[in-house]
């Protein structure tokens, strides 16, 4: 099995519930792991295999589509990874909001969701 990794991507968006989120948005941390069977492939072409530079495409157009909620921007992400590889038998997307505006909190919130294809 391969599994093309994107770690701690750092973006900017407007994701949440609360007004203010939808003003000035958020930074936000974001993980993706794509897995295939790798077969009988001499990883020698850049069409057997999955291109991360257009993963980051997905997520990077995807991000940029303000939302309520995490758990739906990680959806619709891992659809659109699978419509363009539908060769992938597993997918992993972790989003953390890294300013979230919960009181007297540091850290980071986040959602993972993953997903496992049959064939």
């Amino acid at each position: 099995m391969v599994v093309i990794e994107l770690n701690q991507v750092k973006l900017h968006a407007y994701h949440g519930v609360y007004e203010g989120e939808k003003i000035t948005g958020s930074n936000y941390e974001i993980s993706v792991q794509v897995c295939y069977e790798e077969g009988d492939s001499t990883f020698d072409d850049l069409k057997n295999t999955i291109n991360y530079v257009e993963v980051l495409d997905i997520v990077r157009q995807r991000m940029r589509v303000p939302t309520g909620l995490l758990e739906k921007v990680a959806d619709d992400i891992i659809r659109s990874i699978r419509r363009q590889y539908p060769f992938c038998t597993e997918i992993r997307f972790s989003i953390y909001k890294l300013d979230a505006p919960v009181e007297n909190f540091q850290g980071k919130i986040g959602v993972t969701l993953h997903k496992k294809f049959d064939g």
